[in-house]
């Protein structure tokens, strides 16, 4: 069996480790190889102490399957483990950490004055007069307050909006299914989290890049935009957007990258800026993201925060265990990039660990490697 193994880089006086480039393969894998070759490093650690917080989500069996844990402090790797069987040229699913990357190219828009965040979303099915969904705004979008009718999970897993939409009745045309909703409350009364309201997110997106309604163009159209508006200054090159038929991103699920650039997105959130300093993410829509909205202190515009406040019995972070600034795109299965900027610290997570308990067991850990920066 492969032994796991700690993936560091060393001072900057040690030789860097170098990924044979090969081209990007665009499957719709949850993992991908995106080189030719694994990469493999000395195992060393850069913080000796949070080594054993670390190996605790790898080796204790409450926390479900750990695939990847990767720790950034002030910008450099300080602590990179892989499991048996994944390396760092593969990617990760995304799960619902997109809504968050989706919130990031919304703010783009909002910057550009294309968007604003007050005015009626720009949905063509909302637009009669007489139906009150056209009260939706884009604010209420980005804070899951939109009112539109949605079960995000349900027992029997099929019987839910999000498997309907995603593998069922909606998959041709996910917005259509998702805008096609009525209204359970009235807009921005009732906090309801729901990957639909992402990918209506995503159609206003591509709506506002292009007119035309061929699905290629319009995917390339996004794509186009993600890599020049985000992707390219940020130096991220793995990410690997999911479409559905009609050329919509499937922005509340399904985007690929590997630990690395997930790790770069959350210092992109972190700093706002890229590595060379250069501003890609305004303070004010920075600002914005990191929030509390006002039906759910934990949540602000697609990203989850390190607040009490919140709308479930059990908090979704660790507001009693770490700096309130702490933030997180969190996905389905125990996927995390979590960020403090005030300790300069990403830490990302990737695995298979059911909802409940066992994802609350991961959060508890990675709060001590939070701990452990002071």
């Amino acid at each position: 069996m492969m032994k796991q193994r700690w993936l560091v880089p060393l001072a900057a006086s040690a030789a860097l480790i170098a990924i044979a480039a090969a081209p990007v393969l665009e499957t719709g894998d949850a993992e991908e190889t995106v080189a030719s070759e694994e990469t493999t490093a000395a195992p060393v650690v850069a913080r000796p102490d949070i080594a054993p917080l670390v190996d605790d989500l790898f080796s204790d069996d409450v926390v479900g399957e750990t695939r990847v844990v990767l720790v950034m402090h002030d910008g450099e790797i300080v602590a990179e483990r892989y499991a048996p069987g994944y390396t760092a040229d593969m990617r990760y699913v995304s799960w619902s950490m997109a809504k968050t990357v989706t919130a990031m190219l919304v703010g783009f828009l909002v910057d550009d004055g294309v968007l604003e965040l007050d005015a009626p979303a720009p949905i063509s099915e909302w637009r009669d007069a007489d139906d009150p969904r056209g009260a939706i705004t884009l604010r209420h979008l980005l804070h899951m307050a939109s009112g539109l009718e949605h079960t995000e999970v349900n027992d029997p897993i099929w019987d839910s909006d999000t498997n309907r939409m995603l593998f069922t009745s909606g998959t041709d045309d996910m917005a259509a299914y998702a805008v096609s909703q009525p209204l359970e409350a009235d807009p921005g009364k009732k906090y309801e989290y729901s990957s639909a309201t992402t990918v209506i997110l995503s159609r206003i997106i591509a709506d506002a890049l292009t007119d035309s309604e061929d699905p290629g163009e319009r995917a390339a159209a996004y794509r186009r935009f993600a890599e020049q508006r985000l992707l390219g200054p940020a130096g991220i090159s793995s990410v690997y957007f999911e479409f559905d038929a009609s050329g919509t991103q499937i922005g509340g699920s399904l985007i690929h990258a590997t630990a690395r650039d997930w790790a770069r997105l959350g210092e992109v959130m972190r700093t706002g800026q890229a590595p060379d300093g250069t501003q890609i993410i305004s303070p004010e829509w920075r600002t914005f993201m990191l929030t509390p909205s006002p039906l759910n202190g934990e949540y602000g515009g697609q990203t989850w925060l390190n607040r009490p406040g919140g709308v479930f019995d059990t908090p979704v972070l660790f507001p009693d265990r770490g700096p309130n600034t702490i933030f997180a795109f969190n996905g389905h299965l125990g996927q995390y990039v979590m960020v403090s900027p005030e300790q300069g610290l990403t830490v990302v997570r990737l695995g298979n660990t059911p909802d409940g308990e066992l994802r609350e067991a991961v959060v508890m850990r990675m709060a001590r490697i939070f701990e452990a920066f002071g």
